[in-house]
């Protein structure tokens, strides 16, 4: 029996070693899904990290997409080799919440290494995705943005409209497409990330359900309701605006930010956090890019109000199933958290990326600093998510849906035959509820307590 116990106090102490314990720094595996240029500016704000002290090291490695790296974590906490720290889409919340012993909840990690983050500071709707219920944080919000529009100031001045005044409703932005056509502009609007921006974000801001249950915040029961009256109608706008040659879809996921990038499209709607690409890429660069709040249909009651976050949160991993973090390891990750939170670094990450600034400290000491002034639009998205006073309804607080990373892809694909006139918008929201719902009962059945 005590031989018994010797060997597991040992294969316990094996694993709880931290990594490079003898006299270097503990690494600390930090995976994210940011390409370039973000990736290599998240992956230059942990350098400085790791310069700034001696005792951890960040090694940050890019595995792709979010999905893919969230497929990538899985398989490595199943393997007992899962990385200290993971970056995850917010479409991803619900599914790591769901995770079990895979995560470490961001306030358990916090009271065991007693190291304080002011949670208190951060905007509502940022704290609010990434929290439960009573409040307690389960990840690190970091990179969070909002949808908004751009668009090209050249292109409007060729079409005779104003270069400093973005089209406020759909109306108003169907005819500006026409305007442009009109003038010889091949793609007047497209969109990248299709379904959070004409899905998701257009039913926050009109205050409409995408799903029961406050959009899953109450509970794994929830049903998709994407066939409503307004998204049919908006949809169908879309479809008669491809059928005239105003609107083009710009593939799934972020494909479609290569057409503004590159000018090809006039408007379209993106992340925020898309502004450090396009002030890098679009011809003409700062000065050629207008941004603006996402139009909305005048003619619905009380809208337009805030829209939702997106972008990402950190995720702190324990290594396996069988495999436990060393408390070094733990502090680490959270001096890690610690230190993202301070406002420089918050502010100068909001500065330089076109990400939220994600505490109200960061954005006032950003305003202070009159960076609005020298970069106009660079606060819309913050503006956007405060439109209606900043009181989030259940409609418009965000979506933690399981399973919701699935669902994307199915009223993506749905949405693609509707557009190219495979089927009716009726019949995609119809297709995209029916699927999506028997996505949501298996992540019930499998996650139901």
């Amino acid at each position: 029996m005590l031989r018994r116990s010797l060997g597991q106090a040992a294969v316990a102490a094996a694993l709880a070693t931290p990594a490079l314990a003898q006299g270097g720094p503990i690494e600390i595996q930090f995976w994210h899904g940011l390409a370039q240029p973000l990736g290599g500016i998240l992956e230059g704000f942990a350098e400085e990290y790791n310069r700034s002290q001696t005792r951890y090291r960040i090694v940050s490695s890019f595995r792709g997409s979010y999905p893919e790296t969230m497929v990538a974590a899985i398989a490595a906490f199943r393997a007992g080799t899962a990385p200290h720290i993971v970056q995850m889409f917010e479409v991803g919340t619900g599914t790591m919440m769901a995770a079990g012993r895979a995560i470490k909840p961001l306030h358990e990690l916090l009271a065991e290494t007693q190291v304080r983050i002011d949670f208190a500071d951060y905007l509502p709707a940022v704290r609010g995705y990434y929290s439960l219920a009573d409040g307690r944080m389960m990840a690190m919000p970091f990179n969070s943005s909002t949808a908004i529009m751009f668009y090209n100031k050249d292109a409007f001045r060729r079409a005779g409209l104003n270069p400093d005044q973005a089209p406020e409703t759909w109306p108003a932005l169907r005819e500006a497409a026409t305007k442009l056509k009109a003038a010889g502009i091949d793609l007047p609007f497209s969109t990248a990330w299709p379904t959070w921006c004409q899905v998701e974000q257009l039913l926050a801001i009109h205050n409409t359900p995408l799903a029961t249950l406050e959009n899953g915040f109450g509970g794994l029961g929830t049903e998709l309701q994407v066939n409503n009256p307004l998204q049919l109608r908006h949809l169908e706008t879309l479809i008669a605006m491809g059928r005239e040659g105003t609107f083009r879809w710009g593939g799934r996921d972020g494909a479609g930010d290569a057409l503004f990038a590159n000018g090809t499209a006039a408007m379209i709607h993106a992340s925020s956090g898309a502004r450090a690409r396009f002030v890098r890429e679009v011809p003409g660069g700062i000065a050629n890019i207008g941004a603006a709040m996402l139009p909305y249909y005048p003619d619905v009651n009380g809208a337009p109000i805030n829209s939702i976050i997106g972008g990402a949160a950190f995720w702190a991993l324990n290594r396996g199933p069988n495999a436990v973090r060393s408390v070094e390891e733990n502090r680490g990750i959270a001096e890690f958290f610690a230190h993202l939170a301070q406002t420089p670094v918050a502010a100068r990450w909001h500065t330089e990326t076109g990400f939220l600034p994600v505490t109200q400290a960061a954005f006032a000491q950003v305003r202070g600093s009159g960076f609005y002034e020298q970069n106009p639009g660079a606060d819309i998205p913050i503006t956007q998510l405060l439109r209606g006073g900043g009181q989030m309804t259940g409609n418009s607080r965000g979506i933690r849906l399981g399973g919701f990373v699935e669902i994307r892809t199915i009223m993506q694909e749905e949405i693609e035959r509707a557009l190219q006139g495979q089927q009716g918008a009726r019949a995609a929201l119809d297709a995209s509820v029916t699927r999506g719902n028997v996505v949501l009962r298996n992540f019930e059945r499998t996650n139901r307590g």
